[in-house]
């Protein structure tokens, strides 16, 4: 799949999936998309922890209120370093976000769905710890997103998104459409 066509093709997927397992190789160059994001002053602050062991999978999963997509059967968690990039400015935030969408966009291209899952884990430093200590993640790092990794059980789809004209202009805000060819 190309890569315009898996960037609108991906979705949030929020069912269960089959039970077929994802081969090791196929995780490794998910993870290897996330790493090749931008890093703010090269920093490089996010690492990744790639999960293929059922039980493993069950036990982090056993943390989250609603883990429907505990029946994924490959899944990668994100961390975070909080490394200044220059004059005490931080760029973890935006150096995780780009490695999570070059991953979605590579699960996709790949064939699988997954879902970014961050709320519950970066709304309490508590429950992302517990996610960490459960992974022997050093206290260094920050365990701040869940992605599952699968083959869908049930039909998914993409949410409605607003037109393009509702959300993007050219030359400032609210101004300048795309000129139709007369």
């Amino acid at each position: 799949m190309d890569t315009l066509k898996a960037i609108t093709e991906r979705y949030s997927y929020r069912g269960t999936y089959e039970n077929t397992p994802i081969p090791r190789e196929i995780l490794k160059q998910i993870m290897e998309a996330g790493l090749a994001a931008p890093s703010g002053c090269n920093t490089q602050t996010t690492n990744l922890i790639g999960l293929d062991d059922i039980e493993l999978i069950k036990s982090v999963t056993s943390h989250f209120k609603k883990p429907k997509f505990a029946s994924a059967p490959a899944a990668i968690c994100v961390l975070t370093q909080h490394i200044p990039g220059y004059d005490d400015v931080y760029f973890n935030v935006q150096d995780y976000a780009a490695a999570i969408e070059n991953m979605l966009v590579a699960i996709t291209a790949l064939g699988y769905v997954s879902c970014w899952i961050e709320g519950e884990i970066t709304w309490s430093k508590e429950f992302s710890r517990k996610l960490a200590d459960t992974l022997g993640v050093p206290n260094e790092y920050e365990l701040v997103a869940y992605l599952p990794v699968g083959i869908p059980a049930e039909k998914g789809s993409r949410v409605k998104k607003k037109p393009f004209e509702q959300r993007a202009w050219f030359n400032g805000f609210g101004k300048e459409q795309i000129r139709k060819n007369k």
